[in-house]
């Protein structure tokens, strides 16, 4: 297939702006990493609730004000999770995390439940899922920022550390498995996404572990090898689920990709869809380890 030098060109692009944010709001500071998820959690709200629109016509006739209150909700919880760690202002952040939290829980019980004449659970459900499937996830990214700055007795390591582990290995797996399954794969792993292979998927894991194992203890003198271990496997698997789960939702909808925010590479969801499942594995496995 010919080379589209002009899809070439945007889909360079916007990869090169993409990362360009990325580094910025995870290297900057503690704040910017906070903006940075804030504006990931909305998108993918926003494009979320787009496709349960598509898959259950009924949730399209929801309120702006059930939309808006729960990826509000849902923003408060992530609010909630930082702490001391993220210094000043980290108490207003917090604050406004909790008191939001329970506003923003009782307006919704109220409106949408107590007060709804005909209650349809399902779509109270399709929003409940979304807290866990979004919200959960990028309240816990928060938490690994702590975790992070807590890691050494001697001295602090940067917040930026484990979610950035995390993310190349999600990164480095997704690119080897696409690289592998190019050149030897030739079974299909799932119908869900007929694009990967099982020896793509089992190379890409496979490289993924070793590249961020021994790049993390010889590049950056890490020397926590069961923490990097636990991270790089759980980014792996888990994260090839979570592109499966957006796969299935997507293919259930009827769409090839869940926005159009990134020209070429899709949405908000296509781009983070790994990092959604693998963010809470991780943050439970580090915490019952720890």
């Amino acid at each position: 297939m010919a080379l589209n030098l002009q899809v070439f060109k945007t889909r360079a692009l916007t990869a090169v702006v993409f990362v360009a944010v990325m580094l910025a709001g995870l290297f900057y500071n503690q704040w910017s990493f906070l903006i940075l998820f804030s504006a990931i959690h909305f998108g993918c709200w926003i494009e979320y609730q787009r496709i349960i629109a598509l898959i259950y016509p009924e949730y399209k006739a929801t309120t702006t004000f059930h939309r808006n209150v729960i990826m509000l909700l849902g923003w408060c919880f992530v609010l909630m999770n930082t702490d001391n760690s993220f210094h000043f202002g980290h108490i207003v952040a917090k604050g406004v995390g909790w008191y939001g939290l329970q506003l923003f829980t009782i307006l919704f019980c109220l409106k949408e439940v107590v007060l709804k004449k005909q209650l349809d659970l399902k779509v109270v459900g399709y929003s409940l899922a979304g807290l866990v499937y979004i919200s959960l996830s990028w309240g816990l990214m928060m938490r690994l920022w702590t975790i992070s700055t807590n890691l050494n007795d001697t001295t602090s390591s940067p917040g930026y550390l484990l979610p950035i582990i995390l993310i190349a290995s999600i990164w480095i797996n997704d690119t080897m498995a696409y690289i592998v399954g190019s050149f030897i794969g030739k079974t299909p792993f799932s119908s869900i996404s007929p694009k990967k292979t099982v020896e793509g998927t089992v190379g890409g894991a496979v490289l993924a572990v070793v590249a961020v194992t021994l790049g993390c203890k010889y590049l950056f003198h890490i020397d926590d090898i069961k923490l990097l271990l636990i991270i790089s496997t759980t980014a792996a698997i888990v994260g090839t689920l979570g592109d499966l789960l957006e796969s299935k939702l997507k293919r259930m909808a009827g769409i090839k990709d869940s926005g159009q925010i990134m020209p070429g590479h899709g949405g908000f969801l296509d781009r983070f869809d790994s990092l959604l499942l693998a963010t809470p594995f991780v943050w439970l496995l580090i915490e019952l380890l720890r």
